[in-house]
């Protein structure tokens, strides 16, 4: 290319998160988040406000993103955005201002997949994480998502299983709210079950006709039914054995996730397995595949931890990789919050 730098701003919305990110070339400048506290009070994300808060933040992140990175706007050679998959009005918000930056500044526009920036946020250039080789196997884990692929290119992704119901990051938070614990609690159950007894109480792995594909709708009734019913012996029975249930449940989400990951590896004979999205900031869930390098002769590859839950820095180095084969988009793009992987 006769350009040699390359400057594009990168911008995330599909939640409840606004990012925004500048990128130099695959390397990131800045990687600004704004979160919404609002929605603790309702147990999780409520859509409306969600696109409100968005409305609200994405200046005052843009420029500050910018300013961080010692960017001007003059100097950004395209405008990267999540086109979806997400929720409706917070994707409009972040579709609507990439757009009309883009044509105020006259540069290329970018749509990027939300789930195709989880996995790649691999290959953003960072001494502190390496880069797979393709192909290579990722779980990508999150609130709304569960899914084993093979990731054959930048540009190819393979599903090889994917939930047929809820995700993983919904289990947790689920699990959580059952507990009393506050909204999100996820990262609550992972610090609680460190002071646990994984082995205190089990809980049956769920069957699915595709052995690789995932289901969570019923492991999240089996633990109603399970404290429901230890609750009518002890009305304290969470509160005397809150770590242990954590570190339990834990336990066995854990081990749902990398039966399925290590039947997609022999199935296809690729060692090279990572993890992406905002579930593998989970402790326990980095710890086991570390320990699979010795058990099952992998080598793993484990994103920063801001590169895991929703950022923009991710959504930038699709962008990157798109604009080195000039995949733009023209405005008449819209959002989508149901998104195949591949487009």
């Amino acid at each position: 290319m006769s350009k040699k730098t390359i400057h594009i701003l990168a911008i995330e919305s599909s939640c409840d998160d606004t990012g925004a990110a500048v990128l130099k070339n695959n390397r990131v400048l800045s990687n600004e988040v704004a979160g919404q506290k609002v929605h603790a009070a309702y147990g999780g994300v409520v859509p409306e406000l969600a696109s409100r808060a968005h409305q609200q933040n994405i200046v005052p992140v843009v420029d500050q993103a910018l300013k961080i990175a010692n960017v001007n706007k003059s100097e950004l050679d395209a405008i990267a955005f999540t086109r979806g998959p997400g929720l409706m009005g917070s994707l409009l918000v972040g579709t609507s201002f990439a757009k009309s930056l883009s044509i105020a500044l006259d540069i290329p526009l970018i749509p990027v997949n939300h789930m195709q920036a989880h996995v790649l946020a691999h290959f953003i250039q960072d001494d502190s994480q390496k880069q797979p080789p393709f192909p290579f196997l990722c779980m990508t884990i999150s609130g709304g998502h569960t899914q084993i692929l093979r990731v054959n290119s930048h540009e190819e992704f393979e599903i090889l299983g994917e939930t047929i119901d809820d995700a993983v990051g919904e289990a947790f938070d689920k699990t959580a709210k059952l507990l009393g614990l506050p909204y999100p609690g996820g990262p609550l159950i992972d610090k609680n079950a460190k002071e646990g007894n994984p082995l205190a109480f089990s809980f049956s792995e769920p069957k699915t006709p595709n052995p690789l594909d995932f289901s969570f709708s019923g492991f999240k009734t089996a633990i109603l039914y399970f404290l429901q019913k230890e609750q009518k012996k002890d009305s304290k029975f969470i509160e005397n054995n809150m770590n242990d249930i954590c570190a339990s449940v834990q336990r066995s989400l854990v081990n749902i996730l990398m039966n399925r990951l290590k039947l997609a590896s022999e199935q296809t004979g690729i060692n090279h397995v990572a993890i992406a999205g905002g579930v593998s900031a989970n402790s326990e869930i980095r710890s086991t595949l570390k320990a699979m390098e010795n058990e099952m002769g992998w080598i793993t590859y484990i994103p920063k931890f801001e590169y895991t839950t929703d950022n923009a820095a991710m959504i930038g180095i699709v962008g990157y990789y798109k604009y080195l084969n000039k995949d733009f988009s023209t405005e008449n793009i819209i959002a989508a919050s149901r998104l195949d992987i591949n487009k």
